[in-house]
């Protein structure tokens, strides 16, 4: 049985709220303590022009292309989302660090292999955020990554070269 889930609707005013606090933690240079497991993104409204920050849970950060994997939660509907399919150039600030970055839109195949990677090695996590945002608590040696990636598309973001 599934339970109603996050991706269908915005969030509320109080979800809203208590998804925004890490932006916070971020600005009182407290970012430290969300590790590299959350990065804040700093973007251009697509409609205001005006610049926006979110706080997105990384997938995974390839060390070696220092690449970092996010997806969008609210599917293609998040503002973010949106915004940066129109100006994919942004500001990334992740533990302590800030820098320009590009972003790229990922393939479902790379998606799916990128989830079955962030399900391995956060089991827990994994099953939490299936719930919370699609209704069903999935196990990692599921399709879950397959259905996540099909519903929540990924982003990658490269640091921009000069």
């Amino acid at each position: 049985m599934t339970n109603k889930s996050l991706i269908d609707a915005p969030p509320g005013k109080l979800l809203r709220f208590g998804l925004r606090l890490p932006i916070w933690l971020f600005r009182v240079h407290l970012d430290w303590m969300l590790g590299d497991r959350f990065l804040m993104l700093t973007h251009t409204g697509r409609k205001s022009g005006m610049s926006r920050q979110t706080v997105i849970e990384v997938v995974k950060h390839d060390k070696a292309t220092d690449t970092y994997y996010v997806v969008s939660g609210w599917g293609k509907k998040a503002d973010w989302y949106q915004n940066i399919r129109k100006s994919p150039h942004v500001t990334i600030h992740v533990r302590g660090h800030k820098f320009q970055a590009i972003a790229e839109f990922v393939g479902l195949e790379k998606a799916v292999e990128v989830l079955q990677s962030y399900a391995r090695e956060h089991p827990v996590a994994f099953s939490e955020l299936s719930g919370l945002f699609l209704g069903e608590r999935m196990k990692p040696d599921s399709d879950a990554p397959l259905r996540i990636a099909t519903k929540m598309p990924m982003v990658a973001f490269h640091h921009e070269q000069n």
